[in-house]
């Protein structure tokens, strides 16, 4: 299975304001308020006027990010940085062999990073895209990590996060829409049926317990 992500992730209300009018900006809402804007080459050209340049080669410690953080686009984020902390993070894994990048702008400037990781034998907490959500903001919850805590696990590519944020979901959609089955489930096995009888009692139409 792989995963592939090329995303800035910052405060929902913060991106909905630097983005409004763009036409190439497409918002996913995550939790803790949190929203993360899909870098496309689309994206790129919009923000900085000029075609995206990727690296050739597989990203490094020295250069650890496949898209080429060009002036213009640093310009970006650093003037975005001034309303909050933006973090640019890159993941892309396949059959469980990979790498994740991770930078962070705050007050108008690089704060932290970038860091890298491709060998992962250090705890989750300080792997790239974790310590750099821990400087964005983001708090601990009942998920694994700061990355499952956000829902960066649910959609599996860029393709998946413009889906994801045309169609407006939440990071716990297909949670929400179990929980809406099971809830109709059992409203369903309340009613009563023809006759005055409840599904599953005896003499019911559908009684499926055993006899």
């Amino acid at each position: 299975m792989s995963y592939q992500l090329s995303a800035i992730i910052a405060d929902g209300g913060l991106l909905h304001g630097e983005t409004r009018g763009l036409d190439h900006a497409v918002l996913g809402n995550l939790r803790q308020d949190f929203a993360l804007l899909p870098v496309t080459s689309q994206l790129v050209e919009e923000l900085t006027g000029a075609p995206p340049d990727y690296a050739v080669e597989q990203p490094t410690p020295e250069r650890p990010f496949t898209l080429v953080l060009s002036a213009a686009l640093t310009e970006t984020l650093v003037g975005w940085s001034r309303q909050g902390p933006v973090a640019y993070v890159e993941a892309e894994f396949t059959g469980g062999v990979g790498h994740q990048a991770a930078a962070v702008w705050l007050g108008g400037q690089r704060s932290w990073g970038p860091r890298f990781d491709s060998v992962f034998d250090r705890p989750r907490g300080q792997w790239p895209i974790n310590a750099a959500l821990v400087e964005v903001g983001v708090e601990p919850g009942p998920w694994v990590d700061l990355f499952a805590e956000l829902g960066l696990h649910v959609e599996r590519n860029t393709a998946g996060w413009l889906a994801h944020g045309r169609r407006g979901l939440g990071v716990d959609y297909w949670d929400e829409l179990v929980e809406e089955w099971e809830r109709r489930e059992a409203e369903a096995s309340q009613r009563p049926e023809p006759g005055g009888l409840r599904s599953g009692e005896p003499g019911g139409l559908r009684f499926n317990g055993p006899r």
